[in-house]
């Protein structure tokens, strides 16, 4: 009896060890990095990962697509986030996008404008600083403050790319966040910029591209031609910890679909 004793208070100190263990891994931390883009989306989906997993810790860090990038190669955070595809460049460094969802970048003006509708052209044209007065487009005698992103922006680099713009716009103002361009806009009755549709709010005016008005139906069945990619950004050499590849799998499941959709943006699923 003696002996078994011990031995019954080790087994006893052994499970109580890895009931704790247990009790730990239940919680967890996710850290995400990028894309201001993004933070609807991932706000919705990082608070309802909290709420269905005890303990678990979720962060967004909104430094914009190219420092995301940058953080989950230096292994600074756990996911990165951008709102443009990955370059060539980047891919060969040891980084792999997955497609979240698909968004569209509305070009918004003051309320005030009465310009409804631009087409993709005429849009470059006021970036380049071709068209430059408002009386030009039917709105009033007004110079055009033309507001877009910083370098290095995902919605830039998107824009750009689709307007065919690419290191040619002549910018009043680069701001470093999509609230700041909204912001900024709803504050000059003379602005016009871009921003993400997921963000757009009811202080500025989204005008139609090419007759087609910006909306999750429209992105989705290609119409509104100004879109880009939600992404996000992983290391191939670094395994994602097990509280962060549940996110990840949960951020593309069906599960996850109907909250990207309340967020504005288009799930892949």
């Amino acid at each position: 009896m003696k002996r078994i004793l011990p031995v019954f208070l080790t087994a006893l100190l052994t499970c109580s060890a890895l009931a704790g263990c247990a009790a730990q891994q239940k919680g967890g931390s996710v850290s995400t990095d990028g894309s201001t883009s993004m933070e609807e989306v991932i706000g919705v989906l990082g608070e309802a990962f909290q709420e269905n997993n005890d303990g678990v810790t979720f962060t967004y860090n909104p430094t914009g697509s190219g420092s995301g990038i940058q953080a989950v190669q230096e292994g600074r955070c756990d996911i990165g986030l951008s709102s443009r595809s990955l370059k060539e460049e980047e891919k060969a460094g040891g980084l792999t996008e997955t497609v979240l969802a698909y968004d569209g970048i509305a070009v918004i003006v003051n309320p005030q404008n009465a310009v409804e509708d631009l087409d993709v052209d005429t849009i470059a044209k006021i970036y380049t600083g071709e068209i430059t007065n408002w009386s030009e487009l039917g709105g009033n005698d007004a110079q055009i403050v033309v507001i877009g992103r910083e370098a290095g922006s995902g919605t830039r680099a998107g824009f750009e790319s689709i307007t065919g713009t690419e290191d040619a716009c002549r910018y009043r103002q680069e701001l470093t966040s999509t609230g700041d361009v909204i912001t900024t806009v709803s504050q000059n009755p003379d602005a016009i910029g871009y921003a993400s549709l997921a963000a757009v709010s009811d202080q500025v005016k989204a005008i139609s591209v090419g007759g087609i008005a910006p909306a999750e139906t429209t992105v989705k069945d290609g119409s509104y031609v100004i879109q880009r990619p939600f992404v996000l950004v992983t290391k191939n050499d670094a395994k994602l910890s097990d509280t962060a590849q549940k996110f990840f799998d949960f951020a593309l499941s069906d599960e996850a679909a109907p909250l990207i959709s309340q967020a504005g943006a288009v799930p892949v699923k």
